[in-house]
């Protein structure tokens, strides 16, 4: 880790103990509702001063009745919202987003991130492989230095978090607080509108000629109707001082996580992170030295695969060459067929020449037989004395 992020992470380290050091004020009892009559004289002269609020001759002022207790409280959560997206606040971004696309006429699930992306964008999605494989080619140290300035800005960013909740906490407890004198103010305002300003009224219509009468009575009738808009006023801001009273505890639930995870990043930074260069430091040295053990064990395969190679050459190689020197020059063999072969051509030519011998000496023999065949038949023809025998006697050769 370098020493700029330690030392943050040590300014850090001050910070959380000065907020985890705050201790916030406990809520009143949901009940303590103190009416004007019992109240002392500084609470009393408070209620007072919010019944001078109202108006009941003008609607606004009641509808707006207790309305500016709530503008410190306005204030803060609107500067906590101000750079606040939908993302950043989970379900209830999300409900209020499908508000507003609904209302604009948009679909909402095709402005969901975490929907299920279609193939073209599932194509062109590369985002994450891709970060995935640049990873695998960054130094480690800088991978580390981006965690930790990471962790840092969310550390700051709770802090920031934990002090605009100590702030929001005591706003929402004067809230809560103010609505009780508000309340109080409301309630002794319509005791006074029973008891005493709608009696008064409801005599001086009773005690009013017919032709003003009429006009009276809607007077009448109008302050009766603000009463009651009062009276609706008051029951709302019990409901919500009610709620108000409920969002205390989930102040502090929230403040109190906020707390827990400052601290667990904080520990992080300064315990966690440096054991996460010892162990990366450790695993670097037994990647290598693994490299370095295959690398030893391949140059020994090949060694014993050459000198296995090189004496199974050498055999064979070997073999060959002897079996060669010790062949003669020529066969016994190949000698033996040879001169079988040349025994064979000459037994061959000399029966060949003594069948020759033979069939010349048969054909010699048939030609002289029929040759005494023929003269013989030419004979026997000249004895008959045809005529033909001198002819034909004259055409054959004398022997």
């Amino acid at each position: 880790m370098p020493d700029t992020v330690r030392e943050k992470a040590n300014q850090s380290l001050a910070m959380v103990e000065e907020v985890t050091a705050v201790v916030l004020p406990e809520p009143v009892a949901a009940n303590a509702i103190v009416p004007l009559e019992k109240a002392d004289k500084p609470m009393s002269d408070e209620i007072r001063r919010r019944m001078a609020e109202i108006d009941m001759s003008d609607t606004n002022s009641i509808v707006s009745f207790g309305s500016a207790a709530q503008a410190e409280l306005q204030e803060i959560s609107q500067s906590m919202l101000a750079d606040v997206r939908n993302k950043d606040v989970g379900p209830a971004g999300d409900s209020l987003r499908d508000i507003v696309t609904t209302i604009r006429g948009f679909s909402v699930s095709e402005l969901d991130v975490r929907r299920e992306r279609s193939w073209w964008e599932k194509l062109i999605g590369r985002a994450a492989p891709m970060a995935k494989f640049t990873a695998r080619f960054e130094q480690v140290q800088g991978q580390i230095d981006r965690i930790t300035d990471n962790l840092l800005t969310h550390e700051h960013t709770l802090l920031k978090d934990i002090k605009s909740l100590d702030m929001l906490y005591e706003k929402t407890l004067q809230f809560y607080d103010e609505l009780a004198l508000y309340i109080s103010a409301g309630e002794a305002k319509l005791a006074e509108l029973d008891t005493k300003t709608i009696p008064a009224k409801e005599k001086e219509v009773q005690g009013t000629k017919e032709d003003e009468g009429v006009m009276k009575a809607q007077e009448l009738r109008d302050m009766r109707a603000a009463r009651d808009d009062l009276e609706r006023r008051v029951h709302d801001l019990k409901l919500t001082r009610q709620v108000t009273m409920q969002s205390l505890p989930s102040i502090r639930l929230v403040q109190e996580n906020d707390k827990s995870l400052v601290t667990k990043i904080n520990s992080t930074l300064v315990n966690t992170v440096p054991l996460w260069e010892t162990q990366l430091a450790q695993a670097v040295t037994i990647q290598r030295s693994a490299e370095a053990a295959g690398a030893v064990r391949e140059a020994n395969d090949l060694t014993n695969e050459l000198l296995t190679a090189n004496a199974k050459n050498l055999r064979d190689s070997n073999k060959m060459i002897r079996q060669e020197m010790e062949r003669g020059v020529f066969d016994i063999e190949a000698v033996k067929q040879a001169n079988a072969d040349l025994i064979g051509t000459i037994e061959e030519s000399l029966q060949i020449a003594d069948e020759g011998k033979a069939r010349r000496a048969a054909a010699e023999k048939e030609l002289q037989e029929m040759e005494a065949k023929l003269r013989e038949t030419l004979a026997a023809a000249k004895a008959k004395k045809t005529g033909l025998g001198d002819t034909a006697s004259a055409a054959m050769p004398k022997g």
